[in-house]
């Protein structure tokens, strides 16, 4: 189990990056032109959509210095921008994360997987 961990006051705190992992999707999903979590088959090299359930795969969470490292691999909407998809999901993304865990978040890199037509 690897966790995030800081130091307060009145003890010591710990969350699983899983956790971290499941609120920062949510957030991205919520971004316009977001489609989704991608998830990557390295051996076939295919990326498929990933359900709501499952979007934890799309979503790597590391801890470096005491700081929150985040990678999304995202599939967006076709005819959007991706640069203002990436710029708007960074800026959401870095303010709730830091938010709901008190960590700094240090990095967001942006993988986009695939172009999806939605109607």
């Amino acid at each position: 189990m690897k966790t995030s961990s800081m130091n307060t006051h009145m003890g010591n705190i710990q969350i699983d990056n899983e956790v971290i992992a499941q609120y920062a999707g949510s957030v991205a999903n919520e971004c316009f032109g977001v489609v989704g979590m991608a998830g990557i088959n390295v051996r076939d090299g295919l990326v498929k959509l990933l359900k709501m359930d499952s979007m934890t795969r799309g979503i790597s969470v590391s801890v470096v210095n005491n700081r929150l490292v985040l990678e999304f691999h995202v599939i967006v909407s076709y005819g959007v921008s991706i640069l203002a998809v990436s710029d708007n999901l960074i800026s959401n993304v870095k303010y709730k994360v830091e938010e709901f865990t008190g960590i700094a978040v240090e990095k967001i890199n942006i993988f986009v997987e695939g172009v999806r037509v939605i109607d």
